[in-house]
């Protein structure tokens, strides 16, 4: 029973400490954050600016984790370079050191003075960047009560034959004890919670020198664990930075480890207390590191490319223009076709997120949105610029008029690749957004439109290879088809209002956009049967002819 209550309270203690470290982190991230992210861009225009930024950062945010991951952005979205952000890490390693070193300090009897004006301060003010900084203070009192109440949970661990005899194991066994406390650190994503668990430890007296060097270690290598995990599914140049920074601590570890009685004995030589041991060995240590790898930040940078290669792109580019063909209008015109077939197969796969995004109620298939529409007005601009060469030589008859078909589907498509965008898909994440719900049959109504929208796209890529006059005129009675049932939603829709449905009123406007942007979309499709009924004698100027 009394093992229980010890193991509660040291868990306890624990898990104040995180708790107090995420305050920290959340409060200066909304007193400070965008200062810090700006400063944290712009700071890394040189080597010493660059350390100091990540110092700066890891000390106010508490977190080397959330330092990683703001830098690895940044070089992501090509802001700062591989270099600068791994010299940043660096500073961002000794900034978690320091913090530990201060909170070691012995201040925890202010905690409660903490606590108090991080409170007063968060009540009696509106102001966002004041209620961030008083909720890091109280994270900062949390911290320091923590420590205390660490103090208190481990002092009964002190006589535990079970504990010294497991100390005793890792004792004799380093490797095992680097695993151990690697380990912890992945767990709590915080190396600093690792060394101040140590720190309690130490100061009880039940630690080898030797030990405390190598779980110091281990806090060290896990804490780098979390950002490469968080930046698994980034792009390759936000991994190798996380990633270069896991290879520095690892190789830092595996050269301190088989020394680690001598480190402990040359602290030992200094003018500390012994206590300290955990927080000294963590600050020497990541100093260490620092000024060994800052001036080989160039190698690592480039040892990572080597390591993560750029992923492959894929082709984004025209595949059948080929200027070869521009003398054979017959080849040439056949290569443009085949380019706007793959126009429409970009806007399907637009339909298709957009639709499932709805039907899902998430956000994550319309990701790719904004480059898919990129595409669209970039492969519709090179087939335009690519007939226009064409047309230079004088094209007449057939060939000419073949052309401009070409050209006017591949505008349409693009107008269709704007709707989407800019239209559709805004109102699909409004839904998901703002959690709002259609009514089951506005639900239906919507699908249904969606995936004759689909089916819709599917017959004018069709048409617009085979020419087909029958699959033209179908495609122009779906249009009627298609205005009748717009016309016939919205007037349902009114009805739902009418009748004071809840569900209704809220996503009104949702709605009737989505509808009206729907439409818009098979307009746009349907242009694609106009010049072959033209052609059969079955367009007047406004309305299908009679099929007699």
């Amino acid at each position: 029973m009394e093992s229980t209550v010890v193991m509660i309270n040291l868990f306890g203690a624990v898990a104040l400490l995180l708790f107090g470290l995420a305050q920290v982190k959340d409060g200066m991230t909304r007193a400070f954050g965008v200062k810090l992210r700006s400063g944290l861009a712009l700071g890394t225009r040189g080597t010493f600016r660059s350390f100091f930024a990540g110092f700066v950062a890891t000390i106010a945010l508490q977190s080397s984790t959330a330092t990683a991951l703001m830098i690895s952005s940044f070089v992501e979205r090509n802001l700062v370079r591989a270099r600068m952000a791994q010299i940043v890490l660096l500073g961002a390693n000794v900034g978690t050191a320091v913090t530990a070193w201060l909170v070691a300090t012995g201040i925890e009897s202010v905690s409660p003075l903490v606590i108090l004006v991080g409170v007063v301060l968060y009540k009696s003010s509106s102001s966002t960047a004041r209620q961030g900084l008083g909720s890091a203070l109280v994270g900062i009192g949390l911290m320091l009560l923590s420590l205390h109440l660490l103090s208190l949970a481990t002092e009964p661990m002190r006589q535990s034959p079970a504990l010294a005899a497991f100390l005793k194991l890792l004792d004799g066994a380093w490797p095992v004890a680097l695993a151990f406390s690697t380990v912890l650190a992945i767990i709590s994503s915080s190396s600093l919670a690792v060394v101040v668990l140590i720190l309690s430890l130490t100061a009880m007296g039940i630690l080898s020198p030797a030990l405390t060097v190598i779980l110091v270690l281990g806090a060290n290598l896990g804490g780098a664990v979390p950002p490469v995990i968080a930046t698994l599914k980034s792009t390759a140049s936000a991994r190798r930075v996380t990633l270069g920074n896991l290879l520095v601590r690892g190789v830092g570890c595996l050269v301190v480890l088989p020394f680690a009685s001598q480190v402990a004995a040359a602290l030992a030589a200094l003018p500390i207390p012994a206590s300290k041991l955990p927080v000294d060995v963590h600050l020497a240590f990541n100093l260490a590191v620092a000024l060994m790898l800052w001036p080989l930040s160039g190698l690592l940078s480039h040892l990572m490319e080597k390591l993560i290669p750029d992923e492959k792109q894929p082709e984004t580019g025209p595949k059948y223009l080929d200027d070869t063909a521009l003398s054979s209008p017959v080849v040439a015109l056949s290569g443009a076709t085949r380019e706007v077939l793959r126009v429409g197969d970009l806007i399907e796969s637009m339909l298709i997120r957009t639709m499932r995004a709805f039907n899902d109620n998430n956000l994550a298939p319309m990701k790719d949105i904004g480059e898919l529409e990129r595409q669209v007005d970039a492969l519709q601009q090179e087939v335009k610029i690519y007939l226009s060469r064409l047309g230079r030589q004088g094209l007449g008859g057939e060939p000419a008029a073949r052309s401009i078909v070409i050209i006017d589907y591949a505008i349409n498509l693009e107008h269709v690749g704007d709707i989407i965008e800019k239209g559709l898909q805004e109102q699909v994440r409004k839904k998901i957004v703002n959690g709002l719900k259609f009514s089951e049959d506005g639900y239906k109504e919507l699908a249904n439109l969606f995936n004759l929208t689909i089916e819709n796209l599917r017959i004018a890529q069709t048409i617009f290879v085979t020419r087909d006059a029958g699959l033209a005129r179908q495609l122009m009675e779906v249009k009627v088809d298609v205005r009748r049932m717009e016309k016939q939603s919205s007037e349902r829709h009114l009805e739902r209002l009418r009748d004071g449905r809840l569900d209704s009123l809220q996503t009104s406007s949702l709605h009737l956009d989505m509808l009206r942007d729907l439409k818009r979309v098979n307009a746009h499709l349907v242009s694609v049967a106009y010049p072959i009924l033209d052609e059969s004698g079955l367009l007047t100027e406004s309305r299908l002819r009679s099929a007699n």
